[in-house]
């Protein structure tokens, strides 16, 4: 497993518990053997003061768009900067004490993005990239809060790609009158850009790697085999207007 910049070995999300569990009576760990087990606070034992960290492989930052107030607001007044984390004890913190994506007014969208990263397609980072969404249009019949964390949780996790892939930049729920949508922004469009550590990979390389990662994200959304997830540029999307862009891929 890759290495943190820090020299700590991420730790996979999959061995976090996501509540406080009691250990066997006798049993005993480095820790406990270090210091008293009361000086040892996680996120689950205080929300604010917690001292011990796992973490991520990437510095995550949150992202919130409220709903536009009909006079005349623009993207930038509406799209907010939440807070910033880097570790899987941040991370429940942070989702234990924000409003659940299901009681979030109309036309609001959390985006869960790479630090450095804004989630507006004119980013530099992302001008050149695209998007894989989908639409839930039944919102009574799913769990928008447990998809939700699902995704975000492949996110920080690292399981949306592989360490080379350098794709993933972030992900996005809007929450809409007809419908939830779930999407999960990429870099390129498969085609390699100028001068990054991917200039010799081809096209057909690229769009290997981004159905790869579509039929991830669709996993992660718990979607069955006959429910498509599509793929399209930004630069399509901004070019169709009020349409929608014609779908790059499809899996």
């Amino acid at each position: 497993m890759a290495e943190v910049a820090n020299g700590q070995q991420q730790v996979p999300l999959d061995t976090i518990p996501i509540s406080p569990s009691d250990k066997p009576s006798g049993s005993t760990d480095s820790t406990s053997a270090d210091a008293d087990s009361s000086d040892i606070k996680t996120v689950f034992h205080d929300k604010e003061n917690f001292n011990v960290k796992h973490p991520l492989m990437n510095t995550w930052t949150l992202w919130f768009t409220k709903p536009p107030s009909g006079k005349g607001d623009n993207w930038n007044e509406l799209l907010k900067e939440v807070i910033s984390f880097d570790s899987v004890e941040e991370f429940w913190g942070i989702y234990n004490n924000i409003t659940p994506t299901s009681d979030l007014a109309l036309k609001s969208d959390y985006h869960l993005f790479k630090k450095g990263v804004r989630p507006e397609w004119e980013d530099t980072q992302n001008k050149h990239g695209g998007k894989w969404a989908f639409q839930f249009k039944d919102k009574k019949a799913i769990n928008i809060d447990a998809l939700w964390l699902h995704v975000m949780l492949a996110a920080i996790g690292e399981n949306l790609e592989d360490d080379e892939d350098n794709e993933v930049m972030g992900v996005v729920v809007n929450v809409r009158r007809g419908f939830y949508r779930i999407g999960l922004w990429t870099r390129t469009v498969g085609k390699a850009l100028p001068g990054d550590s991917a200039k010799g990979r081809t096209f057909e390389q690229g769009k290997e790697i981004l159905q790869k990662i579509g039929k991830r994200f669709k996993q992660s959304l718990q979607l069955k085999e006959n429910e498509p997830v599509e793929f399209s540029g930004h630069t399509d999307s901004a070019h169709a207007g009020s349409t929608r862009a014609k779908a790059k891929f499809v899996v």
